[in-house]
């Protein structure tokens, strides 16, 4: 079970890593072009949540977000025994939510830098980092493992 533990603290590290050597390597709004026009990376900071709602909420992220590791860590030990899917939706969440927090913490703002275009429709989808896209990742995972044990206590109660 605590191996799972090791896909959160990558996360974590990776997510860390790569906002580093943008902050290190990158100006604030610097952007480069990845593969023209649908991806690029932009130096980008939020003092907010996604997509940049609630902006300079400092305080309110940090008690949100402990309440979040804590659930996402009972659940874990509580809920997910023998679910590797759940596990490894949960370790996505809380791996995402650390990374974030981290930068809350210690920059007072989460550094973005993936921006995804789409010029079809002229969108420009919101800049997110590691750890926005391992949270989206770690829902999705968690709604397929819920949808699935939903699915099977049907076929046993027929």
């Amino acid at each position: 079970m605590w191996k799972f533990y090791g896909l959160a603290a990558f996360v974590i590290a990776l997510d860390q890593w790569t906002k580093w050597l943008v902050v290190k390597n990158m100006t604030l709004g610097e952007q480069i072009m990845i593969w023209d026009p649908y991806f690029a990376l932009l130096s980008h900071r939020n003092r907010g949540a996604a997509w940049g709602m609630l902006q300079g909420q400092i305080g309110f992220f940090a008690v949100i977000t402990v309440v979040v590791i804590v659930a996402i860590i009972y659940y874990f030990h509580k809920e997910a025994k023998g679910k590797p899917l759940f596990q490894v939706g949960l370790m996505l969440l809380l791996g995402g939510a650390i990374g974030n927090f981290i930068d809350r913490l210690w920059k007072g703002e989460v550094v973005d830098f993936v921006d995804v275009l789409i010029p079809v429709v002229n969108y420009d989808f919101p800049i997110f980092n590691i750890a926005d896209a391992a949270l989206t990742l770690g829902v999705v995972v968690v709604i397929i493992f819920i949808l699935r044990e939903e699915r099977a206590e049907k076929k046993k109660v027929k």
